[in-house]
């Protein structure tokens, strides 16, 4: 009889541990405790993170933040000249509805987590106008939603990824004013790039295949 007791109670609670995890309460909290991950990262002078409380369940009452009107999942993060300081942590990765992620003209540091390459649904990443070095994580290959990516006026350095020419909705690009070494790929949406997008680099010109490697310049 014990035995049984203790298998329906482990069944019961397994059940709504699953339900739970579905729920859109969860999600947010979850969302929520991501988020609040970021902040404990941030420095933030002007307290435009004031209002991010991480003892309420759910984000969608923060400023800054924007949930969809259906299952308050977490779609956009505008933080785009808040005067914050900081680094990003692989915490982001899991806002996994996110579809815009503004963080542009601020005193960002330290490298881009290649977790957001896991944000799926993202539209638009601007983290632009910051202090990001580092190479651009070739894990941003998987955002097949992306259509605005500006990256310019940072640190980064290394070669531009060839796994971003799989992009295929891949409107803007933008990484000027960096320290990119290598060439400029020339598959997928990258034939229609305009060169001021890529200026201000140690770039040397468009890829020429099969006569110089893709990352001629970087050693």
């Amino acid at each position: 009889m014990a035995f049984l007791s203790s298998f329906l109670f482990f069944s019961i609670f397994s059940i709504f541990s699953i339900i739970l995890s579905l729920s859109p309460a969860f999600s947010t909290n979850s969302e929520g405790n991501a988020l609040h991950a970021l902040r404990s990262k941030l420095s933030d002078p002007k307290n435009v993170l004031q209002s991010w409380d991480p003892t309420l369940v759910n984000p969608c009452t923060w400023f800054h933040v924007t949930c969809d009107s259906n299952n308050n999942h977490v779609i956009r993060l505008d933080l785009g000249n808040s005067n914050i300081s900081g680094t990003l942590g692989p915490e982001l990765g899991e806002l996994k509805n996110l579809q815009y992620l503004e963080l542009y003209s601020n005193n960002i540091q330290g490298k881009i987590p290649k977790e957001l390459g896991n944000l799926e649904n993202l539209i638009s990443m601007d983290l632009y106008g910051n202090r990001f070095e580092g190479n651009i994580p070739k894990s941003f290959a998987k955002l097949k939603s992306i259509r605005f990516l500006r990256l310019n006026d940072n640190k980064l350095t290394g070669s531009i990824p060839r796994e971003l020419t799989n992009l295929p909705n891949l409107k803007i690009f933008d990484v000027s004013n960096n320290d990119l070494c290598g060439t400029i790929p020339v598959d997928g949406p990258f034939g229609s790039f305009p060169m001021e997008g890529f200026a201000h680099n140690r770039l040397n010109g468009p890829e020429l295949k099969g006569l110089v490697p893709y990352d001629f310049g970087c050693k």
